[in-house]
């Protein structure tokens, strides 16, 4: 009698699976390389502070991305396929920039390296906006949840990579030396690019720019229940977006711990936590569905704030400081991952580029406007306050999730 095999090591063996990972290592790797290694390399040259602090500025692809996906959805290189085609594209211009900066001195040129640093900064965000929606395109219903988190997984190492690896190398054999090595190592997403696999199905790509722009927005409006789901979009992570935006300042004033506690407790934990939340998150997906997935998971990060309610009204206490790091992060992960999930199952695969980067975008609205109102609600309430506030944040959210079930069960495709 043939032995029925476990859906969980099933999704585990898939091979888009093991790609995904791949392409979020590739994703993660030059956003330190224009921005925070870079401000590193000029600071120890020399370089004034207000020349380090506008080189900010070339951080500014990734929020414009939006504007130039309806090209990569309606044009098609003329090698490998659709999405793959553009993967490649991005990374040799990444392999160029990146490799180029180690030519240069920021001290001498700072014109030509700011240059280069847009240059990185703009193929990297292209980069992002093509593996999204190749992520979207190639993976089954069911992998969503684990691509999603292993994605997340590939692209902190690959920050870690390019961050502190980085900054340890540049002390051993120099800033060129490391850039080079950085730029090597964008090979391993080069390699992936030849080797990945297409979508199962054949998706026609928009006919024409006018189709690439607003084909999109007409097919996402058409929808049933378009506008609630672009408030569960802005609403589902905002009680994260609370929780976290002064995380920092309230570990190190409102309960007393050192930089040293805060950084080796909040970041080697919170790091650890939300990679092993997002794996098992993305894992119990594979049963849960979406739609369950996204009210549990919602509901325990929600709860997962209120733990660092206790830790203010309760004062410095590390037992409870490793809890509630641990527990916010990982139920954090678990809900990116049916985030992530739900933003690539609204997506149409002849249009996911554009239509995933702008649900991105409108994701990032919370975040963006929460942030300048958090010192002030913290001034008016206290700390503890301030978390019970945020963990109250989630039930608008939670609300709609509910009001859109039959929606969301009828994104479900076989």
């Amino acid at each position: 009698m043939e032995t029925k095999r476990s859906p969980y090591l099933e999704i585990f063996r898939s091979r888009r699976i093991a790609f995904i990972t791949v392409f979020g290592f590739a994703s993660g790797l030059p956003l330190a390389l224009s921005y925070g290694t870079l401000q590193a390399w000029m600071a120890v040259d020399g370089v004034n502070m207000k020349t380090i602090g506008a080189f900010a500025l070339v951080g500014l692809p990734y929020t414009l991305k939006f504007l130039w996906s309806p090209l990569m959805d309606r044009f098609v290189p003329p090698f490998l396929d659709r999405r793959r085609g553009w993967i490649l594209l991005t990374q040799l211009m990444l392999f160029v920039g990146i490799a180029g900066m180690a030519l240069l001195s920021p001290a001498d040129m700072p014109l030509a390296a700011a240059a280069l640093a847009l240059f990185i900064a703009f193929s990297s965000a292209s980069q992002d906006i093509v593996i999204d929606a190749y992520r979207t395109d190639v993976l089954h219903e069911k992998e969503r949840g684990l691509g999603a988190a292993v994605f997340v997984m590939g692209y902190r190492i690959a920050m870690i990579v390019s961050g502190a690896i980085a900054l340890i190398m540049a002390d051993q054999i120099g800033w060129r030396a490391t850039y080079l090595a950085m730029a090597a190592i964008m090979g391993i997403g080069i390699l992936a690019s030849f080797f990945g696999p297409s979508p199962d199905a054949r998706i026609i790509p928009p006919r024409s720019i006018a189709e690439a722009v607003w084909g999109p927005l007409k097919d996402f409006f058409s929808r049933q229940g378009a506008m609630r789901f672009l408030l569960l979009i802005v609403l589902y992570k905002l009680c994260d977006a609370y929780a976290g935006a002064l995380l920092s300042p309230f570990l190190i004033r409102g309960a007393g711990f050192s930089l040293t506690e805060v950084g080796t407790i909040n970041k080697l934990f919170g790091f650890a936590s939300l990679i092993i939340g997002g794996l098992f998150g993305g894992t119990l997906m594979v049963t849960l569905g979406l739609f369950r997935s996204l009210m549990v998971f919602g509901i325990l990060q929600a709860v997962s704030i209120l733990s660092f309610a206790a830790l203010a009204w309760v004062g410095k206490s590390y037992p409870l400081m490793i809890f509630a790091v641990a527990f916010e992060n990982m139920t954090g992960g678990m809900g990116t991952a049916a985030f992530v999930a739900l933003l690539m199952a609204l997506c149409n695969q002849r249009f996911s580029a554009t239509q995933y980067a702008l649900l991105s975008s409108i994701a990032a609205l919370g975040r963006t406007f929460i942030a300048p109102t958090s010192g002030f609600l913290v001034e008016a309430v206290g700390w503890t306050g301030y978390f019970i506030f945020a963990t109250l944040t989630a039930l608008p959210a939670l609300g709609i999730l509910w009001w859109l079930k039959a929606d969301i069960e009828s994104l479900k495709q076989e």
